[in-house]
């Protein structure tokens, strides 16, 4: 996606949970706002670090993926972002060896990112608007300061010395209305990875070289539901079952559930993995009515694959939003396992979150004072928004709207950079 603007040295960057993405104006080509390659070619680099077991090396990426997939020895982190806003940001894990901060993880990431941007745009950056949910943290504004003042922080550490915020749904309004060729009241719908936010904002080819767009902004809002949180409950509802989630003990009691959220939650896979946790498994293993299903748990966690789960559990709700079923393989687990899931099963393991976040997009209209029928389009953005019952429940909500599909990994960050011209212009 390309905007025409001015010119400066200033960047965008989507640091995104499960995608990231950098753009800025072109050098050769005034007047052109775009995405900047980052990875073999293409704009997005999947926010993932693999730190190297056997020579300290880290890589980052699909590479970090491919090098986990190949079975290199070493730790696969996943969902970074996360991290920001939760006790977790002040503490440390063990990688190679040693105790790593995980600030110190998110400057690695960050600092890779924007090294490649710099690669790609050929030029230094040291200002850049970063784009940030609505909420990083629900009802705790708190909370939410610091998750900012936090990636501000790492941002300073890692180079840019001049730094400005723009809500991620703006972000993407900005890069919509480069297409648009008459005023339209525009919803934006932006389903991320790890949050869902929202922008009821006036669009028109004249207000877009406005510096001060405040007045323009109607509303905006979100929640804290993203694509990893449909990943989970599809992961709870159908996988994790067959793991011995909702099985019992001989007793009689339920199988306890903590193991089975560590592995459906990416940010915590790897607590898994302890030895404290492998113990719990053995007991629970002896005193299963169903020993089979601890079985395959105590295999995958014995070879350290849940990230690997995850990612089948990924590829499945990807799948299940264009097509009405599909099998997913479990054979690293049990040899010729595979599991098929239809639409329908991940439509009602995902049916309270969609709730939500239609209950959140009605309180925006509501809290704005405008009507359904006055929204003109509804732009979708995010690599989560193409899920079919997400669709319709917007669609049910707005049934007049048009709607219209951006750049789903790429909107952002194309109207990031849009922002910096203006802020740093």
């Amino acid at each position: 996606m390309t905007a025409t603007v001015g010119s400066n040295g200033a960047c965008g960057i989507d640091f995104g949970t499960s995608n990231s993405t950098a753009a800025c104006a072109s050098a050769d080509a005034p007047g052109q706002v775009g995405l900047l390659a980052l990875e073999r070619g293409k704009p997005t680099l999947p926010s993932v670090v693999f730190f190297h077991a056997e020579d300290a090396h880290i890589s980052y990426g699909r590479a970090a993926l491919a090098d986990y997939l190949a079975g290199d020895e070493g730790r696969l982190m996943r969902s970074l972002k996360s991290l920001l806003g939760t006790a977790l940001i002040d503490e440390q894990t063990e990688v190679a060896g040693r105790a790593l901060p995980f600030r110190e993880l998110l400057a690695h990431f960050i600092g890779e990112l924007k090294r490649r941007a710099e690669q790609a745009a050929g030029r230094s950056f040291t200002r850049a608007v970063l784009g940030r949910p609505v909420f990083f943290v629900d009802g705790d504004p708190a909370a939410d300061r610091q998750a900012q003042d936090t990636l501000a922080g790492i941002a300073h550490a890692v180079g840019f010395s001049e730094i400005a915020f723009q809500y991620e749904p703006i972000a993407a309004a900005f890069a919509y209305e480069s297409q648009v060729t008459r005023e339209e009241l525009v919803l934006v719908v932006d389903i991320g990875g790890g949050t869902s936010d929202f922008a009821l904002v006036r669009l028109a080819p004249e207000r877009a070289g406005r510096a001060d767009r405040r007045d323009d902004i109607l509303a905006s809002g979100g929640v804290h539901i993203g694509g990893t949180d449909f990943d989970k409950y599809l992961s709870l509802a159908s996988v994790m079952p067959t793991l011995g989630l909702g099985s019992h003990l001989k007793s009689g009691l339920l199988m306890p559930s903590a193991p089975y959220f560590n592995l459906a939650t990416w940010h915590t896979i790897n607590f898994a993995y302890t030895k404290k946790s492998a113990a719990q498994i053995s007991e629970l293993r002896r005193e299963a009515a169903e020993p089979e299903k601890l079985a395959r748990l105590q295999a995958l966690v014995a070879q350290r694959a849940g990230h690997w789960l995850a990612m089948q559990v990924e590829d499945a709700k990807m799948a299940l939003s264009g097509t009405a079923e599909t099998r997913m393989d479990l054979g690293r687990i049990t040899p010729g396992q595979t599991l098929l899931l239809h639409r329908p099963d991940f439509d009602r393991a995902i049916s309270v979150l969609v709730d939500d976040i239609g209950a959140s997009v009605s309180r925006l209209l509501r809290e704005a004072g405008v009507l359904a029928g006055a929204v003109d389009t509804v732009f979708f953005t995010g690599g989560s928004s193409s899920v079919p019952l997400l669709r319709a429940r917007i669609a049910a909500l707005l049934p007049q709207a048009r709607r219209v599909e951006g750049d789903l990994f790429g909107s952002i960050g194309t109207g990031l950079a849009l922002d910096a011209l203006r802020k740093f212009g």
